[in-house]
């Protein structure tokens, strides 16, 4: 499965969230995130464009991989796998003991929306600011994907944006 998403720095998420009202954009659930990035003893996961993270968020834990990002589409795109955890601090240790080691931490409050088979997420991510994500899962047409997500875009108003095309855990890292 491949993650498409477009991402951008918003100075305020309250007109998008009354746009997505007006919209009739589905509202699932605003949650604390708490991302713990790792990178691998054997070969740096970051120099490869790769990322392994377990996510707190609620009584749930899931770990993640991210594939590189993929050069050739126009938005942030890469291959995704993920699963629930019965423990992640178990896991935690468990990497830690297979010489993996703790990269960063990233935290955010984010509040997750359903709209034309799109994810829009609105984040207040800790130490960078105001954030949203427009979200599209494809197995195979990429162009129906990014054409989705340049819709949604213009709907909300946020045409002209700048995209980024870095993660929150890339973003962190430069500012340190």
């Amino acid at each position: 499965m491949l993650e498409m998403e477009l991402k951008m720095q918003v100075d305020d998420l309250a007109p998008i969230r009354s746009r997505l009202d007006a919209l009739g954009a589905m509202f699932s659930r605003r949650t604390a995130e708490r991302d713990i990035y790792f990178n691998a003893p054997d070969r740096d996961l970051g120099a490869r464009d790769e990322a392994l993270r377990i996510r707190y968020s609620d009584a749930e834990a899931v770990i993640t991989y991210k594939g590189p990002k993929r050069k050739d589409l126009a938005f942030k795109a890469r291959e995704e796998m993920a699963t629930t955890v019965g423990e992640g601090r178990v896991l935690e240790e468990i990497l830690i003991r297979l010489g993996f080691f703790r990269v960063a931490a990233v935290e955010k409050v984010r509040e997750n929306y359903q709209y034309r088979g799109a994810t829009i997420s609105l984040d207040e991510v800790g130490g960078l600011g105001p954030f949203i994500e427009i979200e599209v899962m494809s197995e195979g047409d990429y162009s129906q994907a990014q054409t989705r997500i340049d819709e949604i875009q213009n709907e909300l108003g946020l045409e002209g944006g700048i995209p980024l095309l870095t993660s929150y855990l890339e973003i962190t890292l430069a500012k340190q």
